[in-house]
């Protein structure tokens, strides 16, 4: 295996599973098991699917579905209308893009189904492209990831309850890349600090304990981040979305930067 919004969408069928932003870690840990999730495994490696498949299987997340490559994995996601899909971004018969555009298919015509690619490298461009009008329900994650097990698996529930699960290795990449881009300019360093967490699928209360400052403080950073940014009184979760477009959006300046970052 290769192995992690321009306008305000709407509720979807995926959104009345989204995180409870207040939620500690902890309580997503508890909240994993028996909540009656499935997901559909998309490698070419058996060996690896069926790893992945029992680390889902012990966090209580039922696999109706595998797949070696992009063509099975289609008939799988219509045949079980999954949660979330787990997809490889390099799949057969090129070991190329397969996997990334059968993503961004199934994100297309089943936008209720939660999508977390893994891969190799740091392909910001992928990353971007997924998440181009919507970052709710998507995932995307370095494979070094999935030996930290509930890592791992907190990312796949999230995305399955239509949060984002952003690799930390990508957000600092792009940051360290690319200068803060003028939607963010106003944001304080704390401000920004918090939107990268945020832009990673932290909960509030996972951003206060990685800060080491109080909930009520992350909740009135975030609050200001949403002032700041323009964005609407929704529920957060939405607002949440938005501003991780935002912070992604920011980081890219060319396409021919894009394209210098992903081979690095």
């Amino acid at each position: 295996m290769d192995c992690m919004q321009g306008t305000p969408f709407e509720t979807s069928p995926r959104h009345p599973r989204s995180v409870i932003e207040n939620m500690s870690e902890g309580d997503v840990e508890n909240q994993k098991r028996g909540t009656g999730l499935t997901a559909v495994l998309a490698d070419d490696s058996v060996l690896l699917r069926e790893g992945i498949a029992r680390l889902l299987d012990e966090a209580g997340i039922e696999v109706v579905g595998q797949a070696g490559e992009a063509t099975e994995l289609m008939r799988k996601i219509h045949a079980h209308k999954p949660d979330v899909a787990v997809i490889d971004v390099r799949m057969p018969p090129t070991h190329t893009s397969e996997g990334l555009k059968a993503a961004i298919k199934i994100r297309n015509e089943f936008p209720e189904i939660g999508v977390l690619v893994l891969s190799q490298y740091g392909e910001y461009r992928y990353a971007a492209e997924l998440m181009a009008d919507n970052a709710a329900g998507f995932g995307y994650l370095l494979k070094d990831r999935i030996v930290d097990i509930n890592q791992f698996t907190d990312a796949v529930v999230r995305v399955a309850q239509g949060g984002t699960a952003l690799d930390p290795g990508i957000i600092s990449r792009v940051v360290n890349r690319f200068q803060r881009g003028q939607a963010l300019e106003n944001l304080t360093n704390r401000e920004y600090d918090v939107l990268r967490l945020m832009a990673e699928g932290r909960t509030n209360s996972a951003i206060a304990d990685r800060l080491i400052i109080t909930l009520r403080s992350a909740e009135k950073i975030v609050g200001n981040i949403f002032q700041k940014l323009g964005l609407e009184s929704t529920p957060d979760d939405h607002r949440r979305v938005l501003a991780v477009l935002k912070f992604m959006r920011s980081q890219s300046r060319s396409d021919d930067s894009l394209d210098a970052f992903a081979e690095v």
